[in-house]
């Protein structure tokens, strides 16, 4: 049972995917795509589902700090029935505030990478945080 992490922004979508056992979530990579021309990396996405077995997916859900939803857990929310149309794949979300502000100090204090680095590998270490957090919280994909 694997399990993919998303962090789904307009521009890249980070993803990670589970260990065999759903313990540990490890960062795969960084798809390119275009919300404005309707290009989402289903495609490429596709490819890593069939590479990695992958049973479920987990995206990250962007909240505000008040707990209210705006247009981009909107757009995570479009993705998700996006990946469950396409792959008949099950979908849940995790809270995933503060994970790109995790990833990045982990990736200043603890790494020393310089900015432009960062952008490179950001949304991938995010995609990480949200799958290590919902599988410490929830485990298997409970959809």
């Amino acid at each position: 049972m694997r399990i993919l992490g998303l962090d789904v922004g307009s521009r890249t979508v980070g993803v990670s995917v589970s260990d065999p056992m759903g313990w540990t979530a490890q960062g795969v990579e960084i798809i390119r795509i275009n919300e404005d021309e309707k290009e989402f990396g289903i495609d490429r996405l596709g490819e890593i589902i069939k590479e990695k077995n992958a049973t479920g997916v987990v995206l990250g859900l962007p909240k505000n700090m008040n707990n209210s939803e705006g247009p981009r857990a909107e757009a995570s929310r479009n993705y998700a029935k996006l990946i469950e149309k396409t792959f008949g794949l099950p979908t849940d979300f995790q809270d995933e505030r503060l994970t790109t502000v995790e990833a990045e100090r982990m990736l200043i204090e603890e790494a020393n990478i310089s900015r432009k680095k960062r952008k490179k590998v950001i949304d991938k270490i995010a995609a990480e945080f949200i799958l290590q957090n919902y599988l410490d919280s929830k485990g298997k994909l409970t959809k």
